[in-house]
C-alpha cells in the first residue's frame, strides 16, 4: 500500500511540473501585472483548448499530490 502511494505520489508530481511549466503566461511585464490583476482574480479570461486541459491537469495533480501525501504521512 506505501509502495502504490508512492509511485502515485511521483506520477502526480511528474504531471503537476508538466502542466504547469507548459502553461503560457497571462501577463506580459509590469503592465500586464498592474491592468491585468483583475481579470485573472474574477476569470474574465476563459481559457480554451490545450489550456483548458492544463487548466485541469494543474488542479487533478494537485488534489492527487496533496492527498496522497497526507495519507502517506498518516500511514508511516
Amino acid at each position: 500500500m506505501v509502495l502504490t502511494l508512492k509511485i502515485l505520489l511521483v506520477i502526480a508530481s511528474l504531471i503537476l511540473i508538466a502542466s504547469v511549466l507548459l502553461q503560457q503566461g497571462n501577463s506580459a511585464g509590469l503592465s500586464g501585472s498592474i491592468g491585468g490583476g483583475a481579470e485573472q482574480l474574477f476569470g474574465k479570461k476563459k481559457s480554451r483548448g490545450l489550456e483548458k486541459y492544463l487548466t485541469y491537469a494543474t488542479i487533478g495533480g494537485a488534489i492527487i499530490f496533496i492527498v496522497s501525501s497526507l495519507v502517506l504521512v498518516a500511514m508511516e
